[in-house]
């Protein structure tokens, strides 16, 4: 059974703020395009903690991925109760129709936020219990990934731990091939 963890930046880190911001349609291709590959070596588990942004983007390609792949799982490990709490209705909404289509949910420390040690908690369940880690981030744009990316490469030089990594040259990709594309089709 493969699982991997995909995590990235928060939506605000990349100046998005809606929904339907134009960026996000690239994002998940690229993430879709890394799952597919995935998939195609075994992943059977899709795991994020729920974070705004990449992750959350993640679950809406995982659920749409298992039209088609029923064999895929989505698991929402959240660091700690009620992450939520403080984001808009709108926001929370999303978030509860995303744990609401996951096949697992579950709070990893059980309490409600009480500091940083909750995310190192996350981020050493996450990378022990996974095979690995793909991430969205890009060094020129520093941001709240960085901190798992590293943790990631230390655990991959310990142990047989794949790292993968989309950065902002991968996703103008995607782009430009998206834009290659719909010229072919016009």
């Amino acid at each position: 059974m493969k699982v991997f963890v995909i995590t990235g930046y928060k939506s605000f880190e990349l100046g998005i703020f809606n929904q339907k911001h134009e960026a996000i349609k690239y994002i998940k291709k690229a993430i879709k395009n890394e799952l597919l590959t995935r998939i195609d070596e075994g992943l059977e588990w899709v795991v994020i903690s729920g974070q705004l942004g990449v992750e959350l983007w993640t679950a809406e390609v995982a659920i749409e991925l298992r039209e088609n792949y029923p064999h895929l799982k989505l698991a929402v490990l959240t660091p700690f109760m009620d992450q939520e709490s403080k984001w808009n209705e709108n926001l929370q909404e999303y978030y509860h129709s995303i744990l609401h289509e996951a096949d697992f949910v579950e709070t990893i420390t059980n309490r409600p936020y009480e500091g940083p040690w909750q995310f190192k908690a996350k981020d050493e369940l996450l990378l022990s219990k996974s095979d690995g880690s793909i991430i969205v981030y890009d060094e020129e744009k520093e941001g709240s990934p960085k901190y798992f990316l590293e943790k990631a490469r230390e655990y991959g030089n310990t142990s047989d731990y794949q790292v993968i990594q989309i950065t902002l040259a991968d996703l103008q990709n995607v782009i430009e091939e998206e834009q290659w594309e719909n010229d072919e089709n016009v």
